[in-house]
């Protein structure tokens, strides 16, 4: 058997692996989307992560989020560390068992994975001035979307997605989930990230859907 030495020599040219040892990057929400965005991160090579959540491990959530049946009961923050350290042992995670509060420092990278409209709105206002990279991953059943803010353009357009919770769908945008959707949804929002660190323009606003086989691009 050929054994390398270097596991990230085959994403060398696609990933800057200098910069991105030195980022801080924030997870907020560690559920369907969250933990696999968590978990590619380690697997890229990110060092510096913190991780936001105040959920525990429930049976649906191992069919749904990737998490295994040791880890019920748990919380996601400590059972996602877990998950990532088995990646790389070196990481320095911040864990915070909490919902985000106003206030609270985050990394210059942060990825929005929590469930409704109105905590979106919320973690923007307070964070939109402070970090350089903004992704968020949305999905209901097949079709996921993926918003990335930026510049001042991207910006405004992520400020126009933010309807009010009164015009939203019932239910949380997971209610209705799988685990290749999350997984998808959260490897393009890595797609996003990589080309934000390699000097790449990004697509301001993606969706996905997976059962008609569209694609659409806006902002």
């Amino acid at each position: 058997m050929n054994l390398v030495s270097d596991r990230f020599v085959r994403q060398s040219d696609l990933v800057p692996m200098e910069k991105l040892k030195r980022l801080p990057v924030t997870v907020i929400g560690v559920g369907a989307i969250g933990r696999q965005v968590a978990l590619q991160l380690a697997s890229l090579g990110a060092q510096r992560l913190q991780l936001i959540d105040f959920d525990q491990v429930e049976p649906t959530n191992i069919t749904t989020q990737g998490y295994q049946a040791p880890d019920l009961g748990q919380y996601k923050v400590e059972a996602t560390t877990r998950a990532l350290r088995d990646i790389d042992a070196s990481l320095e995670v911040e864990q915070t068992i909490d919902r985000f509060r106003p206030g609270r420092e985050t990394g210059e990278a942060v990825f929005i994975c929590v469930d409704s409209i109105s905590s979106r709105t919320a973690i923007w206002r307070s964070l939109r001035h402070q970090c350089a990279f903004w992704c968020d991953g949305r999905i209901r059943g097949e079709v996921l979307r993926i918003l990335t803010a930026v510049d001042s353009k991207s910006r405004e357009h992520y400020d126009s997605t933010l309807f009010s919770q009164g015009e939203a769908q019932t239910g949380a945008c997971t209610s209705r989930s799988t685990i290749y959707t999350a997984s998808i949804a959260a490897g393009m929002m890595l797609h996003q990230f990589t080309r934000w660190l390699r000097n790449i323009s990004t697509d301001d606003d993606m969706t996905l859907n997976l059962l008609a086989g569209e694609t659409i691009l806006d902002g």
